[in-house]
């Protein structure tokens, strides 16, 4: 069903995703990245085993055709490499290297300091995770 708050509420995250983008883009551009290869590096979380391929797509929402080719330009820019899945011999995991794990960190700290939601109070910070998370909950 479909509100003017719904709509509101839609239309503002859609906002605040697009600023927050070209507000990093100079930052993107540095390390001849798209959103696309950042959201991807972003989702590479080094402080947990290096995920699948499976998992990126799952993590990023998009078809194996679609990572291969984003998952090609973080490995082409010496952000992060492929690997043997030790869990599953079959499988490929992307690990992110020295590199990686440094322009990842600038990035997100680049996008932390520059994001609208800045603005926030720590309380209205909670808040909205609280929101925003029981919204991202599967049904």
């Amino acid at each position: 069903m479909t509100t003017p708050e719904l709509t509101a509420v839609v239309a503002a995250t859609h906002d605040i995703w697009m600023r927050t983008n070209d507000l990093i883009g100079e930052s993107l551009a540095q390390h001849q990245m798209t959103p696309a290869t950042f959201q991807a590096l972003w989702v590479i979380d080094p402080d947990e085993p290096p995920p699948s391929m499976k998992v990126m797509a799952e993590r990023l929402y998009c078809n194996a055709p679609n990572l291969t080719f984003i998952s090609n330009q973080l490995v082409d820019r010496g952000l992060a490499e492929r690997a043997v899945d030790p869990d599953d011999r079959r499988s490929r995991v992307l690990v992110l290297t020295a590199k990686g794990r440094e322009v990842r960190d600038e990035l997100v700290r680049t996008v932390l300091e520059k994001t609208p939601l800045a603005v926030l109070s720590a309380d209205e910070l909670r808040q909205l995770t609280a929101l925003l998370g029981r919204a991202a909950r599967p049904n």
